[in-house]
């Protein structure tokens, strides 16, 4: 990883960190968040057969409908709510949240409070 930049190393020792800790089964699948520079996307996993369940993401065909957000943490907080109505028409009502080695806090933590307003358990 001689490589890569400092920032990206603390993330990816972050992420085996809490990865080593947590585990999505089939009852309580793993909502991973990914932030890129312009979006941000989440996933609802299920690592005991290493599927994806359910997907949302910034870059869908939002602002085409007529849906317009004032910041990206806004927009954050929208993905948050669609994966959980996903998730709960899928009949997922409580998963474990996965940061993926971003720090709680921003649009990371936007998506979790979005998917806690619109219904899911974590």
């Amino acid at each position: 990883m001689g490589s890569l930049n400092i920032r990206k190393q603390a993330r990816f020792k972050r992420k085996a960190r809490i990865r080593k800790k947590i585990f999505g089964t089939s009852n309580k699948p793993r909502l991973c968040v990914f932030r890129s520079k312009k979006h941000i996307y989440a996933q609802v996993i299920d690592d005991s057969i290493g599927n994806t369940i359910i997907a949302a993401s910034s870059m869908e065909k939002t602002e085409d409908e007529g849906i317009k957000f004032e910041n990206n943490i806004a927009r954050a907080n929208f993905v948050g709510k669609l994966i959980a109505e996903r998730a709960i028409e899928k009949g997922l009502k409580s998963v474990v949240f996965d940061r993926n080695g971003f720090l709680y806090h921003g649009r990371v933590k936007a998506v979790s409070d979005g998917a806690r307003e619109a219904g899911l358990d974590f």
